[in-house]
C-alpha cells in the first residue's frame, strides 16, 4: 500500500468532473489510499450513481460554516504562530494582484486551516488539487503552513484567461511537479515559469475506463442527428451552433439537434432556437448522467463541439471511444487528438460558415465513411487516453514526490 494522499477539489462530485473521479478510482486500484476533500458539492442534484458513491467518501469543507473555520484558524495560530504567519504572508502575496479583493484570500487561509488540520489527522503526505484557481492555492496555503507536499492539474481554458490574476507562476513554483492535460497546456503553462522550473510540468491526459465502452460498437444510425454535450454556456459555442444549424436547414439538409447539458445560457439558446424556427428540431436534456451520455452519443451520428476556449474535453474522448466522429474547432489542445477528416472534422472557432459546412459533410458522408472514421477516433482515442496508463504515469510523479520527501 502506497502513502495515503489526498485529492482537493472546488466541487466535488460534479456531473462535469468524471475524469476526477476516474482518476482517483485508477489510483485506487494501483494501490493508494486517497482521501476526498472538496469546499462544496455540486449544487444541482446528482443523478449518477457513481457520483453518488463519491458523495459518501468526500470531506466537504464548508459544511463546518464560518464558525468551524474561525475555530480551525485559531487553532492553527494556537499550534504554530510562525507557520500561520507564513500561510497569512502567502495569501497577502496572492491576493495583491489578484481578480478577486483580499478578504476572499484570507477566506482561502481559514479553508485553508480546516483543511490542513483534517490531513494531518488523516496522515496524508501529498495532496493534489484540479484546476489552478482557489482550489490549489488552499492547498498551497495549507502546505505554507507545515501541510504537505502539493501538486496540481491545469486544464484550461480559465487559467489561460487569467494566469497573473491568479498567481499561477508562484503556484508552480511552490509546488512539487504541475500536470498539463495537452502539449498545448504544457506550452501555455511554460510561458509564466522560469526556464529552470519547466521539468515540473507533466503532461497527464484525462483518460476513460475500459468499462465506458466494452460491448460498445455500433455503427452510426441512419438518422440526421448530432449531439453536442456540454455546459451551456458561451465558451462552449451553443449559439454558434444554432446559427450554423439554422443555416444547414433553410439549405433543405435535414438536421436533428440534442443539446446534452444545461447552464446559465439556457434561456438564450431556447430563445434563439424559437427565433429560427427549430423548436421541433432541437431538444436539450439538461444534466443527465454518464449512462445517459453514453445513450446520447450512440443515439446520433457524430457529435458537435463548436467551442471558442477550451482545455481538451472529456466528451470528445467519450465520443471517440463510441466510435463517434467528431466536429470541433481547432482550439488549445484539440488538435492533437482530432484529426480533419480522419476521425472527424476540424474547423475554425467562431465561424458559422466553416461550422455549417462541416455539419453538412457530417450529415451527407455515407455510412462507410462515418463507419471508418468511427474504427480510427476509436483506435486513436484508446492509444492516447487510456485511465489505467495515464493513472500509471500520475502515480509514477506521486511516488517519486513521496520518496523524495522521505528523503
Amino acid at each position: 500500500m502506497h502513502p495515503r494522499i489526498a485529492y482537493f477539489i472546488n466541487q466535488y462530485p460534479k456531473v462535469s468532473h468524471s475524469f476526477v473521479r476516474r482518476e482517483i478510482l485508477a489510483l485506487e486500484a494501483l494501490g493508494f489510499a486517497v482521501e476526498r476533500f472538496a469546499l462544496r458539492g455540486w449544487d444541482a442534484e446528482l443523478v449518477d450513481a457513481s457520483d453518488l458513491a463519491e458523495l459518501q467518501k468526500t470531506t466537504f469543507v464548508l459544511h463546518r460554516g464560518v464558525a468551524g473555520l474561525l475555530r480551525a484558524s485559531l487553532l492553527s495560530v494556537l499550534r504554530s504562530p510562525l507557520r500561520f504567519a507564513a500561510g497569512l504572508l502567502l495569501a497577502l502575496k496572492l491576493g495583491r494582484h489578484a481578480d478577486r479583493p483580499l478578504p476572499f484570500h484570507l477566506i482561502y487561509l481559514a479553508e485553508a486551516c480546516q483543511l490542513l488540520h483534517w490531513m494531518q489527522e488523516r496522515e496524508v503526505r501529498h495532496v493534489h488539487a484540479h484546476f489552478g484557481t482557489n482550489s490549489t492555492e488552499i492547498i498551497a496555503l495549507a502546505h505554507a503552513m507545515g501541510g504537505p507536499t502539493f501538486s496540481f492539474t491545469v486544464h484550461g481554458p480559465e487559467e489561460f484567461d487569467k494566469p497573473q490574476f491568479i498567481a499561477l507562476g508562484e503556484k508552480i513554483r511552490r509546488s512539487a511537479f504541475v500536470v498539463a492535460i495537452s502539449s498545448y497546456g504544457r506550452s501555455q503553462l511554460y510561458r509564466w515559469i522560469e526556464h529552470t522550473q519547466w521539468p515540473k510540468v507533466k503532461v497527464v491526459h484525462c483518460g476513460l475506463e475500459e468499462a465506458f465502452y466494452t460491448g460498445q460498437s455500433s455503427s452510426a444510425p441512419d438518422v440526421p442527428r448530432l449531439v453536442c454535450i456540454g455546459r451551456l454556456c458561451e465558451q462552449k459555442g451553443q449559439l454558434l451552433l444554432v446559427e450554423a444549424m439554422a443555416q444547414v436547414v433553410h439549405s433543405g439538409v435535414a438536421m436533428e439537434l440534442v443539446l446534452a447539458g444545461d447552464g446559465e445560457m439556457r434561456s438564450e439558446v431556447e430563445a434563439l432556437v424559437q427565433h429560427h424556427g427549430l423548436t421541433d428540431k432541437v431538444r436539450i436534456t439538461g444534466w443527465i448522467s454518464s449512462e445517459q451520455v453514453r445513450t446520447e452519443l450512440l443515439g446520433a451520428r457524430a457529435m458537435v463541439l463548436p467551442s471558442f476556449a477550451e482545455g481538451l474535453p472529456v466528451v470528445i474522448m467519450e465520443a471517440m471511444a463510441l466510435r463517434r466522429p467528431v466536429l470541433t474547432t481547432f482550439v488549445a489542445g484539440i488538435p492533437e487528438l482530432v484529426q480533419h477528416e480522419q476521425t472527424g472534422w476540424l474547423f475554425a472557432a467562431g465561424s458559422v460558415e466553416e461550422l455549417a459546412a462541416a455539419l453538412v459533410s457530417c450529415l451527407q458522408a455515407p455510412a462507410a465513411t462515418l463507419a471508418a472514421m468511427g474504427d480510427a477516433a476509436y483506435a486513436r482515442v484508446l492509444e492516447r487516453h487510456s485511465i489505467d496508463t495515464e493513472a500509471r504515469k500520475l502515480a509514477g510523479h506521486f511516488e517519486h514526490t513521496l520518496q523524495e520527501g522521505a528523503a
